[in-house]
Parts: C-alpha cells; structure tokens; sequence
C-alpha cells in the first residue's frame, strides 16, 4: 500500500513539556519506533504538524531586539520543516536501514483572497493562563482562544489547494524512499499577479495538506496520528465514547472544533470522499493497529471497514 501518515505536532511535543531539543528528538524516535512496520512493508510518506515548534521560533523572534519586525510565518513555517525533518530523517535512517530516506522543504499553494486570513483559527505555540494570554495579546497584537483549558496564540490557516513539489515528492516515493515532506502543512505561498509564487502569513493545517497530497499521489490510506486514540463523541463530558466506524457525513456531524479536531475529520473525510480509499484518526502508538482496523476510528465510505 502507499500510506500518508500525518503526525501531530502535539505527538511530537506533547503538551506541559518543554520545547526543549533533547525533548523533541525522544519523541521522535519513539514516533518512528512506531512506524518502522508501516515502512517495512508499505510505501511511506510521513508529514508533520509544527504547531508548538513555529510558536517557539515566533516568540523567539518577536523578543529578538536586533531584528526590525519578528520573521513572517512562512520563514518560520521553512525553519520547522529543516528542524523536525532533520530529526524524522536522523531518526528514520537509524531505524530503517533498508530504504533511503529524504526529508524536503516545500511549498503549499492558497488562495489568495482566502478568508481563513481575517478568521485566525490555527493554535500555535505553548499554552498560557488566561492574564497572561491577554498580556501578550496586549504587547504583541497576537489573536488568542481557549484551547481546553488554556489558552493559546491563534493564525490564519487558508484552505491548502495543492502541493508544489508533488511531482519531486512522486519521484522520490517510486525511487524506494521514504519520504518526509509537507511539514507544519508546507510553507504557505500564493502567485501574484505575475504567476510567481510569494510567502504569506499564515499557517496550513496539515491533516488538511495532507489529504490534498495523498489525494495527487494516489494513496491508499491517510493515517492521522495524534495525542488521543481516536475522535471521541461527547468530548471532553462523562458520556464521551470512541467512535471507531464512521462515513464522512456520520463524522461531520459530529460538530468537532475548528481548532483542534475539526481538520483532522476534514482531512479524514476528504480523502475518502474524492478516492473512495482509507482513512483513520487515532493514536501514534496505534499506527500498525489502525491499518488492520483494530484500533482509532476508521473512515471509509460506508463507514464498513473488514466487515465490520
């Protein structure tokens, strides 16, 4: 099978940890522990979330005195891809000698007139107690919402439309390698109006990116690893219960939010809508379990999977 595994920025720093290197590089390996039997048998091409690590890199950058205005998020969106890629690639080639590994930086296409750029949804960056969210608000003209029960710094996140480096990243998946690419959803670019392609402020979910690159690599699974084993009905209540089959329309209706859960049931739903193909939401520790069915919730187009 050719597989598209999405994980989580949220798995590769989990939250209350600091972002500290050594601590990012430990869930790395303990990530790619979990997908080296996906890559034993299977196609691979792993992307990855960046939502905690461009948060570090932008609050490093706004208090940084020497520069004249903090570096946009699309420098920053690159530097994430060079970070987390370099540790999946270090991480990989460790454990699956048997196949090369590339790790690139690439390109995301919007629209322009977007307006996910006036509706800023995306969480990036750490968490913070309620004062001390307004403060920085205040100081920085940052955008903040609740996430749970904290509070975090919220982006503009435009629909991703296509994959710039699709062809290289083909290529690079029939030569035999397992490739890392679409990183923090890929770096968000738009063409002006003399078709050359311009950053923009902004950042891309990348469940969202994902599907849209599994969809034009003709995939057969999209797997979209988090922190929690699987979308849960009821969240966050007493009553609240794993779904673990689902179609597109069942999963939509269950309302999940914008912020967290929201794209990852797009993407999901997405994906299996325009290829009639496989799609699973679930835990990292559970990526070789999702495959057979056992594990997350499944999506597929009856909401059928195996038979059951």
């Amino acid at each position: 099978m050719r597989i598209v595994v999405a994980l989580g920025g949220n798995a590769l720093l989990q939250r209350g940890q600091k972002p500290d290197a050594d601590v990012q590089e430990a869930n790395v390996r303990r990530a790619v522990t979990s997908l080296a039997p996906l890559a034993e048998h299977h196609e691979l091409v792993i992307t990855h979330g960046n939502g905690p690590q461009v948060g570090v890199l932008a609050l490093q950058s706004a208090s940084d005195p020497r520069l004249s205005s903090p570096y946009p998020f699309d420098v920053l969106g690159a530097q994430t891809q060079g970070m987390i890629g370099y540790w999946l690639l270090q991480a990989l080639q460790n454990e699956i000698s048997f196949k090369p590994v590339a790790a690139i930086i690439n390109q995301t296409l919007v629209e322009a007139n977007d307006p996910a750029f006036e509706n800023p949804t995306k969480f990036v960056g750490e968490t913070y107690d309620e004062e001390t969210a307004h403060n920085l608000s205040v100081a920085r003209g940052w955008d903040m919402a609740r996430d749970g029960n904290a509070w975090r710094r919220v982006v503009g996140s435009p629909r991703p439309q296509r994959i710039v480096e699709t062809r290289l990243i083909r290529l690079l998946l029939e030569s035999g390698a397992i490739v890392v690419c679409a990183g923090g959803g890929g770096v968000p670019v738009v063409r002006d109006d003399k078709g050359e392609l311009v950053g923009v402020e902004a950042v891309i979910d990348k469940d969202l990116a994902s599907a849209v690159l599994a969809e034009a690599l003709d995939a057969d699974a999209l797997l979209v690893l988090t922190d929690v084993p699987a979308v849960m009905q009821h969240w966050g209540t007493p009553d609240q219960v794993p779904v673990r089959r689902a179609s597109p329309p069942s999963l939509r209706a269950l309302g999940m939010p914008a912020g967290s859960m929201g794209p990852k049931v797009e993407a999901a739903s997405r994906f299996v809508e325009l290829t009639g193909g496989f799609a699973a939401i679930g835990s990292l520790d559970d990526a070789a379990a999702m495959l057979d069915g056992s594990a997350g919730t499944i999506v597929t187009p009856t909401g059928r999977y195996k038979g059951h």
